[in-house]
C-alpha cells in the first residue's frame, strides 16, 4: 500500500514539475512580448495565454486604449509577428482587444477603425 502511494505522489510531483516549467516559461514569454509591443507600438499591452498538452491555444492582448496610429490590420499583423516570435509557436488564436476607458461627456465617443461581416 505504501508502496502505491509513493508511486503516485511520484507521478503526480513529476507531472506537476512539467506543468510549472510551462507556466515559468510562458510568462518569460509574455514579459518579452510585452515588452516588444511596448518598443514598437508605444503602449504597454496586458498579455495573457492559454496552454493545452503543451499546445498554445490562445493568446489574448489587451491595450489600455485605442491605438489611432496604425491602421487595425496593421496593428493585428504586428502582434501576430510578436506573438508567434516570443512563443515560438503560432496559437489556435489570438484575441486583440482595447480598453476604451470612461466616457467623457464633453466629447463623443468616435473610433477610425470599421469592421465587415464576411
Amino acid at each position: 500500500m505504501r508502496r502505491t502511494v509513493f508511486v503516485l505522489l511520484a507521478a503526480a510531483s513529476l507531472a506537476a514539475c512539467g506543468m510549472i516549467d510551462t507556466m515559468v516559461d510562458g510568462y518569460k514569454h509574455v514579459n518579452a512580448l510585452e515588452a516588444e509591443l511596448q518598443n514598437t507600438l508605444g503602449s504597454k499591452p496586458d498579455v495573457g495565454f492559454n496552454w493545452h498538452n503543451g499546445k498554445l491555444t490562445q493568446v489574448s492582448v489587451s491595450f489600455p486604449k485605442l491605438l489611432e496610429d496604425k491602421p487595425l490590420n496593421q496593428l493585428a499583423e504586428t502582434v501576430r509577428t510578436a506573438v508567434t516570435k516570443e512563443f515560438k509557436q503560432t496559437p489556435e488564436d489570438i484575441v486583440l482587444s482595447f480598453s476604451l476607458g470612461k466616457p467623457s461627456s464633453d466629447k463623443p465617443a468616435r473610433a477610425r477603425y470599421s469592421v465587415s461581416a464576411p
